[in-house]
C-alpha cells in the first residue's frame, strides 16, 4: 500500500512539474543573463551621442539607474526580482522621447540580447516586453 501511495504522489509530482511553463527569465539564464543584457544594453546606449542628453547623471545616479533595470526586467520576464522604481510614463516624462529614439534602443537590446546569445524565441519575447512599454515612455512621434 505504502508502494502505492509513494508511486501516486511521484506521478502526480511529474505531471504537475511538467504543467508549469518555464519562465522567459528561466528560459534567458535567470539573473546572470538579465544582468549581462542590460550591462551591454547601457554600454551601447550611453556611448551614443544621440542618448547624450540623458547621461548628466552622477556615478551613482547611474549605477542606482541600472539596479533598477534589472530588477525590472527580472520582474518582467517572470523572475522573483520586485522592481522598485517609477512607472514608465512617471520616469520618462518631460525627456521628449521619439519614436526614432525608441527604434535605435530597441536595436542596442537587440543587440544585447545577440551579444548574450539569446534564442530566437527567448529573444522575441523579450523585445515584446519592451516594446509594450513604448506608448508610456515615447513622448514625440517622429
Amino acid at each position: 500500500m505504502l508502494r502505492w501511495t509513494l508511486a501516486l504522489i511521484l506521478l502526480y509530482s511529474i505531471a504537475n512539474a511538467q504543467e508549469k511553463p518555464v519562465s522567459l527569465y528561466d528560459r534567458l539564464g535567470r539573473y546572470d543573463a538579465i544582468s549581462q543584457i542590460v550591462d551591454s544594453y547601457l554600454k551601447g546606449i550611453r556611448s551614443d551621442p544621440q542618448f547624450s542628453r540623458f547621461s548628466g547623471r552622477g556615478a551613482d545616479s547611474l549605477s542606482r539607474a541600472k539596479q533598477l533595470l534589472k530588477d525590472q526586467l527580472c520582474s518582467l520576464t517572470g523572475g522573483p526580482c520586485t522592481y522598485i522604481g517609477r512607472d514608465m510614463k512617471t520616469a520618462h516624462s518631460g525627456l521628449g522621447i521619439t519614436s526614432d529614439e525608441w527604434a535605435v534602443n530597441m536595436k542596442y537590446m537587440a543587440d544585447a540580447l545577440d551579444k548574450a546569445k539569446v534564442g530566437s524565441k527567448e529573444k522575441t519575447e523579450f523585445l515584446a516586453i519592451i516594446d509594450s512599454l513604448k506608448p508610456a515612455i515615447v513622448e514625440r512621434p517622429k
